[in-house]
C-alpha cells in the first residue's frame, strides 16, 4: 500500500511539472531529454509513469481537464441561475490561480493530436452541460441551443486567455461581463427555438 502511494504521489508530482513544461513551451519544442533535465528526474522515470511523451503529455491535459471541470460545475446544490454565475466565476478563478495549467487545456497541442483535441473538445461539453443544467434545467437539449452554448464557450476561452494574460479587469467584474454575455447568447436561443426559451434572470441580467 505504501510502495502504492508513494507511486501515485510521484507520478503526480511529474504531471504537476509537465503542466508548467508545456504550458511554456510547444510540445514539439520540448524533448524527452529536455523534459527530464528540467524536472530533474532521470528520463527511464517518465517512461515508466507515461511511456511516452505523448502519454505524459496526455496525461497532463487530462488531469488538468478533471480539475477544472470540477472546480467549474460544482454548487449543484444552488438555484439554476446562481449555479450558472458560479459556474463562471469558478471557470475564471480556476485559470486566475492555474494558469499554466489553463494554457495548457485551451491551446495546448491544438492540431498537432486528434486525442489532446477530443479531450479538450470534452471539457468544452462539460461546461455547456453544467450551463444547460443551470439555464434550462436539463443537460439534453437541442442542437440549436447546444450549438449556441457551445459559441459562447469557445468566446469565453479566448477571452479568459486573454484576460489572464493583459489583466486589467478584476474577477468580479469578468464575471460579471461573461454572464451578461451569455443572457445575449440564451436570448438568441430562445428567439430562434421557443422550445428553449431564456430564463427570465438571463434576460434581466444582460
Amino acid at each position: 500500500m505504501r510502495g502504492t502511494q508513494r507511486s501515485l504521489a510521484r507520478r503526480a508530482e511529474l504531471i504537476a511539472i509537465g503542466r508548467t513544461l508545456f504550458a511554456d513551451t510547444s510540445y514539439d519544442a520540448l524533448s524527452m531529454d529536455d523534459i527530464a533535465r528540467q524536472a530533474h528526474v532521470a528520463k527511464g522515470l517518465i517512461y515508466y509513469y507515461f511511456h511516452s511523451k505523448r502519454g505524459y503529455y496526455l496525461a497532463i491535459i487530462e488531469d488538468s481537464v478533471a480539475d477544472l471541470v470540477a472546480f467549474a460545475a460544482g454548487g449543484a446544490a444552488l438555484p439554476p441561475v446562481d449555479r450558472v454565475q458560479r459556474t463562471i466565476d469558478g471557470y475564471l478563478r480556476y485559470a486566475e490561480h492555474n494558469q499554466a495549467a489553463f494554457r495548457t487545456i485551451v491551446s495546448g497541442g491544438v492540431g498537432f493530436d486528434a486525442e489532446v483535441h477530443a479531450v479538450r473538445d470534452g471539457v468544452r461539453e462539460a461546461i455547456v452541460a453544467t450551463i444547460a443544467e443551470g439555464a434550462y434545467g436539463r443537460t439534453a437539449i437541442a442542437p440549436l441551443a447546444r450549438m449556441g452554448l457551445l459559441s459562447w464557450v469557445c468566446s469565453v476561452e479566448g477571452a479568459t486567455l486573454d484576460w489572464i494574460d493583459r489583466p486589467g479587469l478584476s474577477r468580479e467584474t469578468m464575471r460579471d461581463l461573461l454572464v451578461k454575455t451569455l443572457g445575449g447568447a440564451l436570448r438568441a436561443v430562445g428567439e430562434m427555438d421557443p422550445s428553449h426559451p431564456a430564463p427570465s434572470a438571463a434576460c434581466r441580467g444582460a
